[in-house]
């Protein structure tokens, strides 16, 4: 399956079920470069003030992000990171250790600058997440690449094989 050239069509894919999940993740702690634009969204969604978008509990704030197909290109992004630092953790962690990359919890260490992946390191490392759901798989590694394209090029064509 190719991969999805934008966040906000990777985030239109998922099931009602995942958006639910990041969404639900996101409000627990947003990020400041995104909230407003999370609050935007669910004014705009909902017809709400401002002020009651703000003043509704997380978990209604998450509701109803969840059922936005188009939440803008930086809140999807957010959003898909939100995602996997939620429940998909040991799949993050599981891909970075067969890569040899230093981490913490799934998340890649700010101070590593690795070279480019290779293809080889990759589908290697690719052959060990037979636990986790396919589609967990192609969605993560579509976020990498969505993330930053150059470094995770290579899981473009193994999305393409799979």
């Amino acid at each position: 399956m190719p991969f999805h050239r934008t966040a906000q069509r990777l985030w239109k894919s998922l099931g009602p079920d995942e958006r639910l999940a990041a969404a639900t993740h996101f409000w627990k702690e947003p990020p400041a470069e995104v909230v407003g634009t999370a609050l935007g969204v669910l004014v705009k969604a909902r017809h709400l003030r401002p002020q009651a978008a703000r003043s509704l509990a997380p978990g209604a704030q998450a509701r109803i992000l969840a059922t936005v197909f188009e939440p803008g290109e930086s809140l999807a992004a957010a959003l898909l990171v939100s995602l996997h630092l939620s429940q998909r953790r040991p799949l993050l962690a599981a891909f970075l250790d067969a890569l040899g990359l230093p981490h913490q919890d799934g998340l890649l260490q700010e101070e590593t600058e690795p070279p480019p992946l290779r293809e080889e390191d990759a589908r290697k490392a690719a052959s060990t997440l037979g636990g986790f759901p396919r589609a967990h798989v192609a969605t993560y590694f579509n976020t990498l690449w969505l993330q930053d394209p150059e470094r995770w090029r290579v899981l473009e064509s193994l999305a393409e094989t799979s």
